[in-house]
């Protein structure tokens, strides 16, 4: 611009002065001619002047574009710069693939020098493998005209080594210049993405192959992660449960330990403890959570890892495993006690039964006063043999008892004592099969578990008994440590009454518990129920909902083998002058026992413990016919007792007698040669019919 106005200016000027010229050419007057001169000097003056002005305008402007190429420069060099020390790849190639210009980062990534690439065919850089897709891209690029991003392995260290990198490529157009179009090639090394890719995949896999639940969820219970373990335990898929609030899901109601550990993670970072929740299906789950706080990069928390492990069936086992050691304290507790009782109860039924026959002129009220002396001691008795139901194995009596008839037999006796506003449904196939045990002792439980269920309908409801054929495995032995693998018998009795808590469940089997009314029941119906049970291999089961009813499932193994029960007429054998050795070291127990012998016509011995019983035996080896010896005396017991009297007289014929639950077992265990076993306390009629069975088959023998 500056340049036309200098020519314009200096035209203008020329074309002043030749008008000037031509006018003083037609003047011939001097004074003329001296204004015309005047005239022309101020002209070139102001030419001069204008010519000036343009002058420093055209040095500004020279000025300017001095610097505006050095901030050009500058420019180019940064660029250059940031193409040269890029930390990414760089080249510049034609159409074709050739390198025209290439960065610091792409000859490094390469390993080749910068001025090496000059010249040379991208496509030698690319694994062979990848050629064809390497064609394809530039060709597209060609007719399409778009940026692509892709994945290739390059080759460095002269073709020896590869690795993999993302490509982004785009077409450059020519411009009027003269330079044509060509592609720029921007690539980077992804090895330590792939890497970690890799390991990220591995962890998520060892996230989903471990069988705990891991799941992550925002601040506000939103489930952001939901792994296999968890799908597995709560049956719930990831897809399904992802950004769904995580109280909703799990957990039937809001529990107060859930606020305890949400305050805890918030202000610890971490939590650990017991929760109980359920599954899609409601089925309820014990779980062992722990829960980590997660923080954001400014520190701050942003969601909560829970790492959970159902602990269901651990749970179950501790209970079951719990009730075991309790009922092996209890045995020994109960052994304890009933051996002290059964040698005071022994002497007393003994004396009641003994007195009528030895004095027949006792008056009415005294042979009632006996009578009910014998009453009473029975009844002791048998609390204290259904103490011993606790733990005593009866599963040497190898007795058939049919189910069916069982529960017909049980159907009857209730159907006459229990209210009409209970409705009684038995539903037991007549072919459910046999079972090994006591007709009497299974009729106990049947009828313990009915009352407990009438007692819980005080308003009446449904009472059902009924039954199935079960097969236990192996998997049904993982929450059933008691269980067996086997054929079981399985009797349902089930009510519609008040139902139980799960807390009182847990305490319902120990002995003297109870929820009735205190002083009118003893607590010991369910602890017979499951020692019984127990002493014949079965288990009980139970399930309870508090307003809607209780279900008591009896596991019974099923027996094809066995005899069915046969009832004895009782006789009153006498002896004939047999001498025979009673031992024990019950001062009251001998002295019955020897009074009841010597009037059935038996000679007595008597000896207090096992050394006074080795010496009579020893002074009377010929006379003595049968040895009668407690398991359980001081300083020599039973056992110790007996091996020494077989070693004196091998065909020395030997009843043992214990007030412990285990002593049969004992006896049998320890001493061989035992012609029968009398448990504690035994009637007279029982003590008579034992030496009169093992005196005749000694007879018989002889």
């Amino acid at each position: 611009m500056i340049r036309e106005n200098l020519e314009q200016a200096i035209a203008g000027a020329h074309q002043r002065l030749e008008n000037l010229s031509a006018r003083a050419s037609q003047l011939g007057e001097p004074n003329a001619s001296m204004e015309l001169l005047q005239e022309a000097i101020t002209e070139t003056a102001i030419s001069l002047e204008e010519l000036h002005v343009l002058a420093e305008e055209l040095t500004q402007q020279n000025q300017e574009l001095v610097a505006t190429r050095h901030l050009v420069e500058a420019e180019r060099q940064c660029y250059q710069d940031l193409f040269n020390f890029a930390p990414d790849g760089y080249l510049v190639t034609d159409v074709t693939g050739v390198i025209q210009e290439a960065n610091y980062a792409a000859a490094k990534l390469l390993n080749v020098r910068q001025s090496y690439l000059i010249g040379k065919p991208l496509a030698v850089f690319i694994h062979q493998k990848e050629l064809p897709k390497f064609r394809q891209i530039i060709l597209e690029l060609r007719l399409q005209q778009q940026q692509r991003t892709e994945e290739f392995r390059l080759f460095h260290n002269e073709g020896k080594i590869d690795f993999p990198a993302e490509v982004t490529v785009a077409l450059t157009e020519g411009n009027s210049e003269g330079k044509r179009e060509g592609l720029r090639w921007l690539f980077r090394d992804i090895s330590d993405r792939i890497q970690a890719q890799q390991k990220i995949c591995e962890q998520a896999g060892l996230l989903d192959i471990t069988t705990d639940a891991i799941l992550v969820r925002d601040l506000h219970n939103q489930i952001l992660y939901w792994n296999k373990g968890a799908e597995n335990i709560y049956g719930w898929r990831a897809g399904e449960v992802i950004g769904r609030n995580t109280w909703e899901i799990l957990y039937p109601e809001n529990s107060p330990q859930l606020t305890v550990a949400l305050e805890t993670v918030l202000k610890h970072g971490s939590w650990i403890g017991e929760l109980h929740k359920i599954t899609r299906n409601g089925k309820p789950v014990i779980i062992h959570s722990r829960w980590t706080i997660m923080y954001d990069a400014a520190g701050l928390p942003k969601s909560i890892m829970s790492v959970d492990t159902d602990i269901t069936e651990k749970k179950q086992l501790e209970t079951q495993l719990q009730r075991a050691q309790q009922w092996e304290s209890l045995g020994t507790l109960t052994n304890a006690i009933a051996h002290d009782l059964d040698n005071i109860l022994s002497p007393m039924m003994t004396v009641a039964q003994l007195l009528p026959l030895k004095h027949p002129q006792l008056s009415e009220s005294s042979l009632q006063m006996l009578k009910l002396l014998e009453n009473n001691t029975r009844r002791g008795t048998d609390l204290v043999q259904q103490i011993q139901s606790f733990t005593r194995d009866f599963s040497e009596k190898d007795v058939m008892v049919s189910v069916s008839h069982l529960t017909k037999d049980v159907e009857q006796t209730i159907k006459g004592i229990f209210p009409q506003s209970i409705e009684i449904d038995t539903d037991i196939p007549s072919d459910i099969g046999m079972v090994q045990g006591e007709q009497t002792q299974l009729h106990q439980v049947l009828i313990n578990l009915l009352i407990n269920a009438r007692d819980a309908m005080p308003e009446g409801g449904k009472l059902q008994i009924s039954g199935h054929k079960a097969l236990i495995d192996q998997n049904y032995l993982k929450t059933h440590i008691s269980a067996k693998v086997g054929d079981y018998v399985v009797i349902t009795v089930s009510d519609t009454g008040v139902g139980m808590a799960p807390e009182i469940i847990d305490h319902i089997f120990k002995p003297f518990f109870t929820t009735k009314q205190k002083g009118k029941f003893t607590g010991l119906g369910l602890s017979t129920v499951m020692g019984i049970i127990n002493s014949y291999g079965g288990f009980v089961e139970v399930s309870s909902q508090v307003g809607v009813g209780s279900q008591f499932h009896v596991y019974l193994p099923t027996s094809e083998s066995g005899t069915l029960p046969i009832v004895d007429q009782i006789k009153l054998p006498t002896g004939n002058g047999e001498l025979i050795l009673v031992v024990d070291n019950e001062a009251a127990i001998t002295q019955i026992t020897k009074t009841t012998l010597e009037i059935h016509n038996y000679r007595v011995l008597i000896a207090q413990n096992g050394i006074e019983a080795l010496t009579l035996y020893t002074q009377h080896q010929q006379d003595i016919k049968l040895v009668l010896m407690d398991m359980m005396m001081p300083s020599m017991t039973g056992g110790t007792t007996i091996r020494t009297l077989q070693i004196i007289n091998p065909q020395v014929q030997i009843i043992a007698m214990s007030g412990l639950a285990s002593g049969e077992a004992l006896a049998q265990a320890t001493v061989t040669g035992i012609q029968i076993f009398l448990a504690k306390p035994f009637t007279a009629d029982e003590l008579l019919n034992s030496i009169h069975d093992v005196l005749v088959e000694r007879t018989a023998s002889d």
